[in-house]
């Protein structure tokens, strides 16, 4: 068996999709991929996967952000002061605006935060949400975050995977620099270094929480840069059973 190092690691380590250099490109244009990233609460996707999302999106693929919930929130509504019904309206139109930043769609479901099941109806629900959208490569939270939302939305990923046949990539994003995921080793990187700027706006764009997560995904997001040896990077653990990545001709 093959020794692996931690360099070796790193260098084959980034996201075939996104690596493949300018003269293959010339070549022949790359399929069009629907790339979902499934997500607990509206701004999951944009600061656990914006910069990769932008990077699908700059490469014509069409990508999805689905988020279980819309919205509301009676922590935060409590803490701004904010009737919950106005909350999620605000929350959810400044998910639409962030989206639309990272030239990605906004999808969100029906499910209450906090009240996030794990059920046999869900699993059922669910995979028939996700498998509908047809994806071609996914991603969702790690398994063991501390937010049980986050937990949720990993199992209902995880199962529609299982029901959809593993037919597709399954990836894990990490979110809030160890505070909330927990015991997470990236097995991928996706160098972000020129959206960086792209999606520090996305991510303002969500102005009722940004300033809560934001500064320690700034952070992490510069610490597997310089793991990966760029400026700024998104890590993800791929699902060992995946198939493997579509790749650009």
């Amino acid at each position: 068996m093959e020794k692996l190092s931690r360099r070796s690691l790193l260098a084959r380590s980034s996201l075939p999709l996104l690596m493949a250099d300018s003269a293959d490109k010339a070549q022949a244009a790359p399929r069009k991929l629907k790339v979902v990233v499934v997500g607990a609460h509206v701004d999951d996707p944009q600061s656990g996967c914006g910069g990769t999302i932008a990077r699908y999106a700059d490469l014509a693929h069409d990508v999805v952000a689905l988020s279980l919930t819309r919205g509301d929130s009676e922590s935060i509504a409590a803490s701004l002061h904010m009737p919950p019904q106005e909350l999620a309206a605000k929350r959810y139109a400044d998910a639409q605006r962030s989206c639309d930043l990272l030239h990605c769609r906004f999808v969100a479901l029906h499910y209450i935060n906090r009240g996030t099941e794990v059920t046999m109806a869900r699993y059922k629900e669910f995979g028939e949400a996700l498998l509908d959208q047809k994806p071609d490569i996914v991603f969702t939270h790690w398994p063991i975050d501390t937010h049980p939302d986050h937990r949720a939305a990993s199992l209902l990923t995880y199962d529609a995977w299982l029901r959809g046949g593993k037919k597709f990539p399954l990836y894990f994003y990490e979110v809030e620099l160890g505070q909330q995921t927990q015991d997470f080793w990236p097995t991928h990187y996706v160098d972000i270094s020129e959206v960086a700027e792209r999606k520090k706006s996305a991510a303002y764009a969500n102005a009722l929480t940004v300033e809560g997560w934001w500064p320690l995904h700034e952070q992490m997001q510069r610490s597997r840069g310089n793991e990966r040896g760029c400026k700024f990077a998104e890590a993800f653990n791929r699902h060992p059973q995946s198939p493997a990545e579509p790749a650009l001709p």
